[in-house]
């Protein structure tokens, strides 16, 4: 049943096509095992009818002792599988203090530059990560204790640019577990897991078990349903959003400057207004970064205003001014 399930998410989303070159992060974890494991079983199950190659990326961090064992336990499964297998050492403590970064962070960074560099050169197409629904779950709650919007809610999405892949999202921790001891796996255990240093170890270890414990026990699902209403519902407000940012542009010079109806904007609804401010910026510069609440309402705050020649600096590459019943939204390197 388990299979079944993956190759039901894996159809639902569209994550795997014939002829595909799936890189997976393999930690040698239960999750990461059992993903490269069933994705192995599937590939080479006629029955579902998808063929598509399976490369393993592993990163040793050198940060537990039981570093090296782990990487030699990914080693030893890949070659029993006939799966190749790229492992990269490095030291993490040493790289997140040159970057100025939390280990957790730099680790993440690490691993995904990583597996990049794996997927140019082996010429894959996709990367597939092991995150779960529990993953989901705990990102979430994580998400609403810092006081994230509704893209917060989203959490963690089955298939991101066409390319990062999530065939488990849909799987909790305890079918992962019984698939490993079914098939007797014996996946590598990561003990700092336990320890409740980081926020997502004490959003898994003490926060999920007492909303099961005291308020629902069913606590994963109901997050992963809501997280995919939520996603639902972000997917329509962000086709109508483009839809209203064409029929309101006037000039588009992507990375350089973007000019808007003012009238038009005005007349829209708030929460459209301000996923437009976002869209208008994401189009200019390609980012959003560093762009907050406080910013988006003093720009529909000059745009309501409608007083000419006025203009905010949200950020220090950006400059939106009203003029001649326009908006504009440039690159510094425009000139008035």
């Amino acid at each position: 049943m388990f299979k079944e399930k993956i190759v039901k998410t894996i159809t639902k989303y569209n994550l795997i096509q014939n002829g595909d070159k799936i890189v997976i992060g393999l930690s040698g974890g239960p999750d990461s095992i059992s993903l490269i494991n069933v994705l192995n079983e599937i590939r080479n199950d006629k029955t579902f009818g998808l063929e598509f190659d399976l490369i393993a990326a592993h990163i040793n961090h050198n940060i537990r002792e039981e570093a090296k064992s782990d990487e030699d336990f990914v080693v030893r499964y890949c070659k029993e599988k006939n799966i190749d297998v790229y492992v990269l050492s490095i030291d993490l403590n040493k790289k997140a203090k040159q970057e100025k970064k939390g280990t957790e962070e730099a680790g993440r960074n690490a691993r995904y530059e990583f597996f990049e560099k794996i997927l140019i050169k082996t010429k894959a197409n996709k990367i597939a990560t092991a995150h779960t629904a529990n993953d989901n779950a705990e990102t979430v709650l994580m998400n609403i204790i810092r006081g994230s919007g509704t893209s917060g809610l989203k959490g963690i999405r089955p298939i991101r640019e066409n390319k990062f892949i999530r065939p488990l999202i849909e799987t909790t921790r305890e079918e992962i577990e019984n698939y490993c001891d079914e098939h007797k796996l014996n996946p590598r255990i990561d003990k700092t897991n336990f320890e409740n240093e980081y926020t997502r170890n004490k959003t898994r270890n003490i926060l999920i078990p007492l909303i099961k414990e005291k308020f629902n026990p069913n606590i994963i699902i109901t997050i992963n349903r809501l997280s995919n209403i939520i996603n639902e519902e972000n997917e329509y407000l962000e086709k109508l959003t483009k839809q209203k940012y064409k029929e309101m542009i006037i000039e588009e010079n992507i990375g350089k400057q973007i000019i808007l109806d003012l009238k038009l904007f005005n007349r829209q609804d708030l929460v459209i207004k301000k996923r437009l401010i976002l869209h208008t910026i994401n189009m200019l510069q390609g980012t959003t970064q560093g762009i907050g609440k406080v910013h988006i309402d003093d720009i529909i705050k000059l745009c309501e205003n409608n007083l000419g020649n006025k203009y905010l600096t949200p950020n220090k590459n950006i400059k939106v001014l009203i003029k001649n019943k326009k908006i504009y939204y440039s690159l510094f390197t425009i000139n008035y």
